[in-house]
């Protein structure tokens, strides 16, 4: 008998279709992932498992969890079976967790609501489930604050409060998109064995089909809220049907032909770069400690030059990029821009940051969404001496946004009118629009789906060619490093610890943290010649 069955699952809001005949299921022990781009309709497939669905929402079809529909089910039904039937880890932890209560107080929370237990019962049942998802209390007391934790810890916290009552069904919603690839594949080791400890099922939501090909049972295909492949993973991989697989299948190892650069000038220098922080005082009369972010960093950039920045959350690469961009001053070495120093006398440098730009991670918080993008794109121009105007300003935006696939036309739109993909290319135009020396890609593709992470990469490829960009790749995902850089640097706990051409380093690795890096990193299985 399934545990969880979907049949014929329709959902619409105020009348728009969003899922369209959905069918699957799930048996006790076993692990079932959704795959798709986004908008397919992955998470409100979930979140019609839990019934969280927004106002307007009308369900049609039957989502049975042990063989008792959920679908038009009382609230009152649904508060007691969430958390204690059927537990949900959401995308970011940092936003699921509640920063002014304790890691323990948040997983014992739910135990109290269920009443499952006194609460002295619940402090340990806290501590044991904290235990077994790698936090155990002599290390991670149950009274610290999600902010006192790591990405990955924090998201440890999250399946602790899903796991706290051994629900029968597990959903996970991108669980380890924003995870570094040695963080990421301790979260999936750690999901492996809840779901064969405690036999509970797991639907797994993500779109990164190398996690899906090493962690699940069954794969469903969904797209435009359709459920267009379904399968074991296996043979799924080895013969798929649809064109749209084919396609997340080939984007998910794209590859890009950057062209050829012969310049060997140097544009950046970093020389011997230190950068502490001071640590709170233990004690009233203590002497302070520092903990050092970057310790003795010095690599040099030339023109034309692409360059990679890799490693674990919390190896110093956001704190350096905030020192070569002159927006936090370094206590020991130099930074240098094109011969002149990114600091001059404790004050950053104006005429070197308007040679620099950034392209975050986010690329919808980087921007207003209250203005339009004319406005959004020409921010930059406030570093310029003389800006553009008028006509000419026009004609600035426009090149840009034909630059990066986009209308001239789409300068009068908002920003929630885009999809993740276009405002990324938005946030290259902005970035491109005053011609900069230098680049910096802060994860620039580690929130965008597959088929888009595609098109992004091949555009950069294509600015390349025709602007001669020279850029700082920064990323936790090794195989887009490998794919858009020259060269490649690996840092950790501050240090740079290998340094060299990419295909070299990722080939022929010799540091023990690059293989272990490499060997974290989930990969598609090499099933080409078999499909047909």
């Amino acid at each position: 008998m399934s545990l969880l069955q979907i049949e014929n699952l329709s959902l619409s809001i105020h009348g728009a279709d969003i899922l369209k005949q959905v069918n699957l299921s799930i048996a006790p022990g076993q692990i079932v992932a959704v795959t798709g781009e986004s908008g397919s309709g992955k998470s409100m497939t979930a979140l019609a498992v839990m019934q969280l669905l927004p106002n307007g929402a009308e369900a049609e079809g039957a989502i049975r969890l042990n063989g008792h529909d959920l679908v038009n089910r009382p609230e009152s039904d649904m508060c007691a079976l969430r958390g204690a039937s059927i537990g949900m880890v959401f995308q970011e932890p940092m936003t699921a967790l509640n920063p002014v209560k304790t890691i323990g107080d948040q997983v014992m929370e739910s135990i109290l609501i269920h009443k499952a237990m006194p609460r002295a019962h619940a402090h340990d049942r806290a501590a044991e489930v904290l235990s077994r998802v790698g936090l155990p209390p002599d290390r991670f007391p149950l009274s610290r604050f999600p902010h006192e934790l790591s990405g990955g810890q924090r998201q440890r916290v999250v399946i602790a409060m899903a796991i706290a009552l051994r629900p029968k069904l597990l959903i996970a919603d991108e669980p380890t998109t924003a995870l570094d690839v040695t963080t990421q594949a301790q979260i999936l080791d750690l999901l492996k064995g809840l779901v064969s400890e405690y036999g509970m099922g797991l639907l797994m939501i993500t779109h990164d089909l190398a996690v899906v090909a090493g962690m699940a049972d069954q794969i469903v295909v969904m797209r435009h809220g359709e459920v267009v492949e379904t399968g074991a993973t296996s043979h799924l991989l080895r013969h798929m049907q649809h064109p749209y697989t084919r396609m997340l299948f080939e984007a998910s190892g794209h590859q890009v032909a950057l062209p050829e650069t012969a310049q060997s000038q140097p544009l950046l220098e970093v020389t011997n770069v230190v950068r502490d922080y001071r640590l709170p005082r233990k004690r009233l009369f203590d002497t302070p400690q520092h903990h050092r972010a970057v310790d003795r960093v010095s690599f040099t950039l030339n023109r034309g030059e692409r360059l990679g920045l890799v490693g674990e959350s919390g190896c110093g690469k956001s704190t350096l990029t905030r020192a070569i961009l002159g927006l936090e001053e370094v206590q020991v070495g130099d930074i240098r821009l094109d011969g002149q120093p990114v600091f001059s006398g404790h004050k950053p440098n104006l005429a070197v940051r308007r040679k620099m730009q950034v392209v975050f991670q986010d690329p919808y918080g980087s921007f207003n969404p209250r203005h339009r993008v004319a406005r959004l794109v020409t921010e930059p121009f406030h570093l310029l001496d003389s800006p553009p105007r008028g006509r000419e300003m026009e004609d600035r935006i426009a090149e840009m946004l034909t630059a990066v696939g986009l209308s001239p036309d789409d300068m009068g739109k908002y920003i929630h009118e885009f999809s993740g993909g276009q405002r990324q290319r938005i946030a290259i135009a902005r970035a491109l629009i005053i011609r900069p020396e230098l680049i910096l890609f802060d994860e620039a593709v580690s929130a965008l789906d597959v088929s888009v992470r595609a098109q992004i990469l091949d555009l950069l490829a294509e600015l390349c060619e025709a602007y001669d960009l020279t850029y700082l790749f920064i990323s936790h995902d090794l195989s887009v490093v490998r794919t858009i850089t020259d060269r490649v640097m690996v840092m950790r706990a501050g240090k740079i610890v290998e340094e060299g051409d990419t295909e070299s380093v990722f080939s022929d690795p010799q540091h023990q943290y690059t293989k272990d890096l490499i060997n974290a990193a989930p990969t598609l299985p090499d099933f080409g010649q078999e499909v047909a």
